[in-house]
């Protein structure tokens, strides 16, 4: 009955206001920007600068603006619905055992499309191809990669293309240009192996595709590196068809999808035990997901976390350290005295013999398996971040087959100035490098069917499973002390509930194992 009062009071009193207004009705008038009676207010308010660059009613400019502005608006609706994008072949990743163990993935840019198998890497921040190439994989070694076939981005070849000239905001070496209407050349050099990349910057579309149910496409403008000149790995080792930045600068595609309102300023990518993973622009993760902000340095911004605790078996370790999150690099790098504790405890608690010293593995600890024991049991590895997080490795060892024997590592590198937190210490998890929050996020998830995994400790072992590799070759650019990097090789086992890993030697003929010969 009470809400039957109220309904009869909201009317008479609806009513009484009708009366006191003379029923007068207020109606607003909707006009879109380029409308004469927008036109006409801007001129008596004195905007006559508006007028002025409006086009023509009807005019092939005049659709275009228009055109234009609705794609905005689009754009800024997919970005607020947290509508996810992942390139026009699929979302997927998978870790290519010959070419540096990175994760690769297919793209396509210009118009007609052309495809290049591309290695993701969160440590650097330019997408390049090779084009117009001076030295190049495919010129210097065609047949050397049989996993996929080598590309060459023609600039001219594609209806969409243009080149950026030096007089362009992403052009970052103008100091190097004849005049402002130049082609702006670019040129970075990447740690190890005097690996580098050179030549000019260009414009085209990359093709997209929404992760919906619709599966809409998409063709954002990008910048991205036409690479005339490659040296050292990328010839020979690692991305010889090109290399992904997904960096935090604004030349990076991520920064430039979320600033031109494609998607939000995020991307998620997942790490498998086998190799596999995925990747997906505008992803924020989940709210159950664990978080840890970023060490953001203004002058060069990178995915730098911090590191407050470490536990190592059952040991506890209070150690404080900033890392680079990069998955272009496969092994995890440390320096002292992070790097000697982590060691060291994990040396105390193992079980196995020490491996003798050999100048082919790069790896300071190693230990034999005896093929007469059913299992080995490994110290587990887990570290709490800044704000509590706690972040388990379900892959920090490596399994190596020598001539004679199996043996294992601790898949962590000793570094002079840097921390790096490896593709290895990321299998296992979904990661989110939220842009806008400025924060780290991760779960444990299923690469497959992006649900959570189950806690049950089953190892993974299977035949699509890549060799684990004991030595690698770096490709990441050259920034300020400890967030250079390096790329370096991977595999994976997963782990028990008791703060040990359990390998199961039964397994073992299901894994392809490296040969050291």
């Amino acid at each position: 009955m009470s809400s039957f009062f109220i309904f009869l009071l909201t009317l008479l009193c609806f009513w009484l206001l009708l009366q006191c207004s003379n029923a007068h009705i207020f109606t607003l008038e909707m006009h879109h920007r380029f409308s004469e009676p927008i036109k006409k207010w801007s001129q008596k308010t004195g905007k006559n600068f508006m007028v002025q660059s409006w086009p023509n009613k009807g005019s092939v400019e005049y659709y275009q603006q228009l055109a234009n502005h609705d794609r905005l608006l689009r754009g800024r609706r997919l970005s607020e619905s947290d509508g996810l994008l992942t390139f026009s072949d699929g979302n997927s990743t998978f870790r290519i055992s010959s070419l540096g163990f990175l994760h690769y993935t297919t793209v396509t840019v210009g118009t007609p499309g052309m495809k290049f198998m591309v290695a993701l890497d969160t440590g650097s921040d330019l997408f390049w191809v090779p084009c117009e190439c001076g030295r190049c994989a495919s010129i210097v070694d065609p047949l050397h990669s049989p996993d996929f076939e080598l590309s060459i981005y023609n600039l001219n070849g594609s209806l969409t293309s243009k080149t950026v000239t030096c007089n362009n905001h992403f052009c970052s070496h103008q100091a190097d240009c004849l005049d402002t209407s130049s082609r702006c050349p670019y040129s970075v050099s990447y740690v190890s192996s005097e690996t580098s990349t050179s030549g000019i910057l260009v414009e085209d579309i990359i093709h997209l595709k929404s992760e919906d149910d619709h599966q809409g496409h998409v063709q954002a403008y990008i910048i991205f590196g036409c690479g005339q000149v490659q040296t050292g790995s990328f010839l020979d080792v690692a991305a010889p068809n090109g290399l992904f930045g997904l960096g935090l600068e604004k030349i990076s595609v991520p920064s430039i999808l979320s600033q031109n309102g494609y998607t939000a300023d995020s991307f998620s990518m997942c790490f498998g035990h086998d190799g596999t993973g995925r990747i997906n622009f505008g992803d924020k993760g989940s709210l159950d997901q664990e978080e840890t902000p970023f060490n953001v340095n203004p002058l060069h911004p990178t995915y730098n976390i911090s590191v407050v605790q470490i536990r190592v078996g059952t040991a506890l370790i209070d150690s404080e350290f900033t890392a680079l999150f990069d998955s272009g690099t496969s092994f995890t790098y440390l320096v002292d005295p992070a790097y000697s504790m982590i060691l060291e405890n994990f040396h105390l608690q193992a079980q196995d013999k020490r491996h003798l010293p050999d100048a082919r593995i790069p790896f300071e600890y190693c230990y034999d398996m005896s093929p007469d024991a059913n299992t080995s049991l490994i110290p587990t590895i887990s570290l709490t971040l800044k704000g509590g997080g706690q972040y388990v490795v379900y892959d920090p060892i490596i399994v190596i087959s020598t001539q004679h024997q199996l043996i294992y590592c601790l898949a962590v590198v000793k570094s002079q100035d840097f921390n790096i937190i490896g593709q290895n210490f990321m299998t296992g998890y979904r990661v989110v490098f939220d842009r806008e929050k400025l924060v780290l996020g991760w779960k444990k998830f299923d690469c497959y069917d992006d649900v959570e995994e189950s806690t049950a400790a089953i190892p993974r072992n299977s035949s699509s499973v890549p060799p684990a590799v004991a030595a690698g070759v770096g490709t990441k650019s050259k920034p300020s002390s400890e967030e250079n990097r390096r790329n370096k090789p991977q595999t994976s086992f997963a782990s028990s509930p008791d703060h040990r890993f359990h390998l199961m030697f039964l397994h073992l003929q299901l894994l392809f194992l490296l040969t050291l010969v």
